[in-house]
């Protein structure tokens, strides 16, 4: 079975690539066992509700900082407990390990469930992932400011994320250049994974 992760900065398209990838999945290997896991919807979901918690998130997201590691980590763990079984095939994970100390728990969890991950790391420059971020419309990319901040928490906690999973023989880390056509990506991401 399959595990991939899709890393990125903001507005590099690995939304749309896990899709593309999802799609492949089930018609390569005639399967409908692909688990799908995405943060962001989770945290947008997460700030609308009224407890403590929720409201300090939602100030975290106002602010176009990153949210903590330890809700992070609660939403894909408390996803995995819930839907891994032994008829899983294939997981494909957007939006996860944005920090290191993710990245370390990350790995515990895929060596509980005898998992290697392969990373698929969509690289765009910040000019690339500002113009898509301020051009798609979405109601937390029309502030400049909280769009240059998750720029800029990419480089100063994402990118050592990236480096850990590149240096750590339980992955296979494949760099992809983002700054290309949808279907050129795709075409990529088959060709380095060899299908």
């Amino acid at each position: 079975p399959y595990t991939f992760v899709f890393m990125g900065q903001s507005g590099s398209g690995k939304g749309e690539q896990s899709t593309r990838l999802q799609k492949v999945l089930k018609e390569k290997f005639s399967s409908d066992k692909v688990l799908y896991m995405e943060t962001g919807p989770n945290f947008r979901e997460f700030i609308k509700g009224e407890k403590y918690s929720n409201k300090l998130c939602k100030a975290v997201a106002d602010a176009g900082t990153l949210q903590p590691a330890f809700l992070s980590i609660y939403f894909w763990v408390n996803w995995m407990i819930n839907n891994l079984n032994a008829s899983v095939q294939h997981i494909v994970f957007d939006g996860i390990c944005r920090r290191l100390e993710e990245a370390v728990v990350f790995t515990t969890a895929m060596e509980f469930y005898s998992r290697k991950p392969t990373i698929i790391y969509v690289k765009v420059s910040n000019v690339w992932a500002k113009d898509k971020l301020m051009n798609r419309g979405r109601v937390d990319d029309v502030n400049e400011e909280q769009v240059n901040g998750r720029l800029a928490w990419f480089e100063r906690d994402v990118l050592p994320v990236v480096d850990f999973f590149r240096e750590n023989s339980n992955y296979t880390l494949l760099e992809i250049n983002g700054e290309q056509t949808i279907e050129e990506v795709h075409q990529e991401i088959l060709k380095k994974l060899g299908w």
